[in-house]
């Protein structure tokens, strides 16, 4: 009989250990270390064991033997450390498009053909196109998006559409609609959004170009990944408009802040490469 697990939504499911191998093996661990700590934590399960719980048991294993494979591993948690309120998740959204040429801007209000306003959680833009998304973040990461929602944002965008702005000192005129979330999209959400066009990237959808495969791929992993910092000292650096790893690596100034040994601060920035080329 399966081990039965208990997701934070409250679903309860089959424990898949394939799975699991599969995820330490993407973080970077390697053969040996990735059946290890399947073996350890297969031998430590049982029935309801939630999946909080199943992560930080393989998080600390994986922190035991080499702390960058561990922030990769984390990097679900860590975009949940952008909320709770989720305003970090879009100056994290936003990098999304400006590693790919794009200029952006967060928390803008426009007003629609029904001289309605809206607020737009993304502005992005470059010479060929413009676009606005909008950021779903959730403190639940097993949270589905349900089909409603894709249909008020279809309906926000058809009236801002026929509309022009001005950002980045052009024109702008919405063209593409983004709907981006650190949970997950229902198949209802998925079908809607494909026949309007709206452009949907969730936790694993589209499987080429969902956040993980972005993030690895864009190296976006936020300063909440690192294993090195507290909680306190994340918010500060976000705070301090550092959301991402590779921006504390170009200016490793901003630890100056918090008057860190020598030490303390090599060991930082170490794992910050290290997380970047793992």
């Amino acid at each position: 009989m399966s081990i039965q697990i208990k997701k934070q939504s409250g679903e309860i499911v089959p424990f898949d250990k394939k799975s699991l191998h599969r995820s330490l093996m993407n973080s970077g661990a390697d053969l040996e270390d990735a059946n290890q700590i399947c073996d350890t934590i297969t031998k430590e399960l049982y029935n309801g064991i939630s999946t909080k719980e199943l992560y930080q048991k393989a998080f600390d294993l994986l922190k035991s033997s080499k702390s960058s494979v561990a922030a990769r591993y984390s990097l679900k948690r860590a975009l949940q450390d952008l909320g709770p309120e989720g305003f970090f998740f879009e100056k994290w959204v936003a990098k999304i498009f400006e590693v790919q040429g794009y200029d952006t801007v967060t928390s803008q209000t426009l007003t629609g053909k029904s001289t309605v306003t809206h607020e737009i959680d993304v502005i992005i833009s470059n010479k060929n196109e413009d676009l606005i998304c909008e950021c779903k973040f959730r403190n639940d990461i097993d949270a589905k998006i349900s089909v409603t929602t894709p249909m008020y944002f279809l309906s926000r965008f058809n009236d801002l559409k026929d509309n022009s702005f001005t950002f980045f000192n052009r024109p702008f005129k919405p063209q593409k609609g983004y709907m981006i979330t650190n949970a997950f999209f229902t198949t209802d959400s998925i079908a809607f959004a494909d026949c309007y066009g709206i452009n949907l990237i969730s936790w694993n959808y589209p499987e080429d170009k969902s956040i993980k495969r972005l993030t690895d791929y864009h190296g976006l992993y936020p300063v909440t990944c690192l294993t090195t910092l507290t909680k306190e000292e994340e918010q500060t650096l976000l705070s301090k408009n550092c959301i991402l790893v590779r921006e504390l690596i170009k200016n490793p100034v901003l630890l100056d802040h918090f008057k860190f040994s020598n030490d303390r601060k090599e060991l930082i920035l170490k794992e910050a490469e290290e997380l970047l080329t793992c």
